[in-house]
């Protein structure tokens, strides 16, 4: 049967103060439509939509999930048992959703920024064995440098920084990293298994974070076969643990020292960086409709079988 014979339905998942598709998006919102595949925007945690009228459930822009996190599970567990595939998997989707998998992937022999996890309670003992060390203080689970900080152990003000942070999360503490404001951080775009594009993002003067919340800016570069590889490296881990062929994922992470380390991987809801790359978009398209067809030839198996 071909990919176009029947349009299908895909809820394009974005977050309340989000209610439209976004610019970065809107290319692969009309690749999909060539595909004869129907994405309908969506607020992932609007008790009125009916996921079961979709074929299947595109993570965009749901950029809240981390402030609402048990929601956002039972969200995914509800998904489950509606018979409504993620895209990405779901389960995927949970294990990216603790930024501790950093540590699982430090087992695998990837080359992380060197990480401490921490409940709230413990951070003044942990900083206490770093004194004088530059810091990032964030939650294990957040985006967007949220409840994040930064300075020195041992720097009074700092310190009671830290006793404001909230006591319910855990946290990760990292040495900063100065070249992230010197050189930038990394961010490569994988579809399907296979590297797309890359950018390099600046922080604003004055600051630490990319974001462009914060001022952050980012623009296209290409990385040398030495980042590629620890990439893919990476991404081989994930797969090793059990996660593997996932439709998009951002490798962030900068070099230092001439390493690539990683600081995230972003299989949940990355900003994918494809205003400028209607090609990517295009791929990223396709692949979501064979996932689609997948899905739907895999439904008829079923529902045939005695």
């Amino acid at each position: 049967m071909s990919l176009h014979t029947v349009a299908r339905r895909l809820a394009f998942a974005t977050c309340a103060d989000l209610p439209s598709v976004q610019p970065d998006d809107a290319y692969l919102v009309s690749s999909l439509e060539r595909l004869d595949i129907q994405p309908v925007v969506c607020v992932w945690n609007d008790p009125a939509v009916d996921w079961s009228a979709f074929d299947a459930v595109l993570i965009r822009t749901i950029w809240d999930y981390f402030k609402h996190h048990a929601a956002f599970l039972d969200w995914l567990d509800r998904l489950d048992r509606l018979g409504v595939p993620t895209i990405n998997d779901s389960a995927l989707l949970r294990w990216n959703s603790d930024k501790r998998y950093l540590l699982e992937l430090a087992r695998h022999d990837v080359a992380i920024i060197p990480t401490r996890p921490a409940r709230a309670a413990e951070l003044p003992d942990v900083l206490a064995t770093m004194p004088g060390q530059e810091v990032v203080i964030k939650p294990t689970i957040s985006g967007g440098a949220w409840h994040t900080l930064r300075g020195s152990a041992g720097d009074a003000t700092f310190a009671q920084a830290v006793t404001q942070l909230p006591h319910d999360h855990d946290y990760l503490v990292q040495p900063f990293v100065p070249e992230i404001v010197s050189a930038g951080e990394w961010s490569l775009l994988y579809f399907a298994g296979q590297f797309s594009h890359a950018v390099i993002k600046r922080p604003a003067a004055g600051d630490y974070r990319v974001q462009g919340e914060h001022g952050g800016s980012a623009e296209p570069a290409r990385p040398d076969d030495a980042t590629l590889a620890a990439a893919e490296r990476a991404l081989a881990a994930v797969a090793a643990i059990g996660h593997g062929g996932h439709a998009y994922v951002r490798v962030d992470g900068v070099i230092s020292q001439g390493r690539f380390l990683i600081m995230e991987l972003e299989l949940i809801e990355p900003f994918l960086h494809l205003a400028a790359q209607p090609a990517a978009a295009e791929r990223l398209a396709r692949d979501v409709a064979g996932r689609l067809a997948g899905h739907r030839d895999a439904a008829k198996i079923l529902a045939s079988a005695p």
